[in-house]
């Protein structure tokens, strides 16, 4: 089975913008675990733009499901409170500051001796350690040898390219996805999956543990509602 994990990051934008605490982000996760959802993902920045470190605190005392956190670990403060919380799941991601959103993943060669140390201190406070990578090989067996558990493969090259040519867009990702399991990794994915390309993602890696969704499905839920959104998701991976 593949896990929805529902990234609530834009339920937080929209919260900010007005002040206030409407919509309320701990009611929404809640309610996302009720509608179905096996896990809450979300992503604090150092500017708290979004989700705050206050609402990741908050959010550790009642979700119930499995918690992730994803992250820049060159932030002490984001260290600190992953730490502090002990989620589920820690996913590190090397967003720059003042980034939109995650453009990226890990070149776990260049970063081995700094990417050791992190995921040998979250993994010590028993916390599993999921390393962001784009889908090619030697960066999935370099996540192995700092010792991740999982990978999260970037699949946004997936889903611009998926309109065009969804044979091609996902074929480095079969790949990939055949080295981390030859190694001996946990295999999630995530960044700009839809309604629209999820269901042909998981038809080709059928052993994905997770994927993390935020931006495409709660712009959906403003059509089709929140709770038949979470259903619309979990049965594209239903194959």
């Amino acid at each position: 089975m593949t896990r929805l994990s529902v990234n609530i990051n834009k339920i937080a934008t929209l919260r900010n913008s007005r002040g206030g605490n409407n919509p309320n982000v701990v009611k929404t996760a809640l309610d996302c675990e009720a509608f179905g959802a096996q896990g809450i993902t979300v992503h604090p920045r150092p500017d708290e733009r979004h989700i705050r470190y206050q609402d990741v605190l908050d959010l550790k005392q009642l979700v119930t499901t499995e918690f992730n956190i994803e992250g820049n670990p060159t932030e002490l403060k984001f260290i600190e409170l992953v730490l502090a919380t002990r989620p589920a799941q820690v996913t590190l991601v090397p967003d720059a500051l003042g980034a939109i959103t995650s453009n990226a993943g890990w070149d776990t060669i260049t970063h081995r001796d700094r990417l050791t140390d992190l995921v040998q201190t979250f993994k010590s406070a028993g916390i599993r350690v999921s390393v962001f990578v784009d889908p090619i090989e030697t960066m999935v067996e370099g996540a192995k040898i700092c010792g991740a558990d999982r990978v999260e493969l970037y699949t946004e090259p997936y889903a611009t390219e998926y309109p065009e040519n969804r044979e091609k867009a996902v074929a480095p990702y079969i790949k990939a996805a055949k080295v981390a399991q030859e190694v001996g990794l946990g295999l999630n994915a995530g960044h700009d999956l839809s309604l629209e390309n999820l269901r042909y993602l998981k038809e080709q890696i059928p052993h994905l543990d997770e994927v993390s969704i935020g931006h495409a499905l709660i712009c959906d839920a403003l059509y089709y509602g929140l709770e038949n959104t979470i259903q619309m998701y979990l049965r594209e991976l239903d194959v």
